[in-house]
């Protein structure tokens, strides 16, 4: 009789057909378990279903069901508990818990992969594993997004300049730049649920991929399982990875918006701007300067990017040249998915507690105002208003700039003979019209920074974050 492969205490599950067992390098090489005893309890709802399916349709007698099911709640008990702990020896998260079934409930444990393979036991595996995962990061991006419009309702009346080119450009508010990044949330929130409908969808069934012989009901398994449909080719089914790779896509995007957060509040901090302090507990200190207090953690957010950017390339490339159907490369997408998915969920979490910590220097944002011009589109738009064709308005507000410079000074300390010498259309009331709190309340349109647009922002993402 061939000896049996033992990868430590449970026999490999393909182990029938081999006489020799693998070497020692060659298990340690190619084990999943520490990667993917995170979806433990996804395998046992799976498996759970799968056989009530199988008893449902009389390929395995109820009583055998009943028994795998009490056998796999017992597994999930313990394991929550802690009397039971994985064994790390398994191949995989899979083999363990169909190993440890068996122990339990005798003859009836083997027959719970009755019509199926790891192939389609996987892909269902991670599919519901992403629906507890997705669901978790949609919740804490609703927090921070909630977080962000509760500064910005503080702030609807407090003015800083607004950029471009990392020049200043026009006056805007505190409130209405939280807000800009809070619609960056709710677009990868978006995203996320998006995907979310294309994931859930049954592949059990399919079999390695070919489907099975036996009379399997993919349909009424797929019910217990709370998807609204199956996959509809057996090869697709086990050869698909897009949803590792989508879903690993909106981590890249969220990511890249936490560190474009993380990159305006690292140059906020600096003394030069100084428009943000951070708290004290969300900062680090220098070895060797002791006046230093550093953005380490926005930092730290902003480098992990590049992680997340790798663990996408990592899933594409490993997927570019693979032949149908299931090829052993694709054990590797759970490292990438996982660790991806991981590192957007730390971050957006200390991401919050830095943001909802952090003191805003509401005088020095203000008195930034007054550098840069900020109300030169402002001067032209009164000439707008007066009139004059914007293209030759925008060449007199030049004007009044180039003669600001050469005085030294803003262009509201410009006499009214001097903003006459520019243009005889302009009156004593441009003083207000240019005044920056004016300038920002006078942009009205939908989006726009007064604070009525403002306000119906925050509602807005509010109710986003309801629904």
């Amino acid at each position: 009789m061939a000896d049996i492969i033992n990868n430590g205490n449970h026999a490999a599950l393909w182990s029938g057909r081999f006489k020799e067992g693998p070497d020692a390098a060659a298990v340690a090489f190619e084990t999943s378990i520490h990667v993917d005893e995170r979806m433990a309890f996804d395998d046992i709802k799976g498996s759970i279903a799968h056989a009530k399916m199988l008893a449902h349709q009389k390929i395995i007698s109820q009583d055998e069901a009943n028994k795998i099911v009490e056998g796999l709640e017992s597994i999930e008990k313990d394991l929550i508990s802690g009397k039971l702990a994985i064994d790390y020896s398994a191949e995989d998260i899979h083999s363990f818990i169909e190993a440890t079934l068996t122990d339990r409930v005798g003859e009836a444990g083997k027959k719970v992969h009755t019509g199926r393979s790891r192939n389609d036991q996987i892909a269902l595996d991670e599919r519901l594993y992403l629906e507890r995962a997705i669901s978790e990061l949609v919740s804490e991006l609703k927090h921070l997004i909630s977080v962000l419009v509760k500064i910005a309702e503080e702030h609807t009346d407090h003015i800083m300049p607004g950029f471009t080119h990392m020049q200043h450009a026009q006056p805007v508010t505190l409130a209405h730049h939280l807000c800009a990044w809070a619609w960056n949330l709710t677009r990868d929130c978006s995203r996320l649920e998006d995907a979310l409908k294309r994931t859930l969808v049954s592949p059990i069934g399919s079999g390695a991929l070919a489907g099975s012989g036996l009379p399997l009901d993919r349909e009424y398994e797929a019910s217990l399982l709370g998807f609204d449909s199956v996959t509809q080719n057996s090869l697709d089914s086990v050869s698909d990875r897009d949803y590792c790779i989508e879903f690993t896509s909106c981590f890249s995007i969220l990511q890249m918006h936490l560190s474009r957060f993380c990159e305006e509040i690292v140059l906020w901090s600096t003394s030069e701007f100084n428009f943000i302090s951070l708290s004290e507990k969300w900062s680090t200190g220098s070895s060797i300067m002791p006046q230093k207090k550093n953005p380490d953690f926005a930092e730290l957010i902003r480098g992990r990017t590049g992680k997340v950017y790798g663990d996408l390339i990592a899933l594409l490339t490993m997927m570019k040249g693979l032949p149908f159907s299931y090829d052993r490369d694709m054990q590797e997408d759970k490292q990438s998915l996982f660790e991806a998915y991981d590192t957007v969920l730390s971050c957006t979490k200390i991401f919050t507690y830095m943001i909802e910590s952090a003191k805003w220097n509401l005088d020095v944002m203000e008195a930034s105002c007054k550098e840069g011009f900020l109300n030169a589109t402002d001067v032209a738009d009164y000439l707008v208003c007066k009139g004059m064709p914007f293209r030759t308005a925008h060449g007199v507000s030049a004007s009044c700039v180039r003669l600001a410079i050469e005085k030294k000074c803003h262009l509201e300390d410009l006499s009214l003979d001097e903003f006459k010498s520019a243009s005889e259309l302009f009156e004593s009331d441009i003083y207000e019209f240019i005044e920056p709190k004016k300038c920002v309340n006078a942009r009205k349109t939908i989006g726009g920074p007064a604070k009525e647009k403002v306000l119906e922002q925050i509602k807005a993402l509010k109710d986003f974050v309801l629904r």
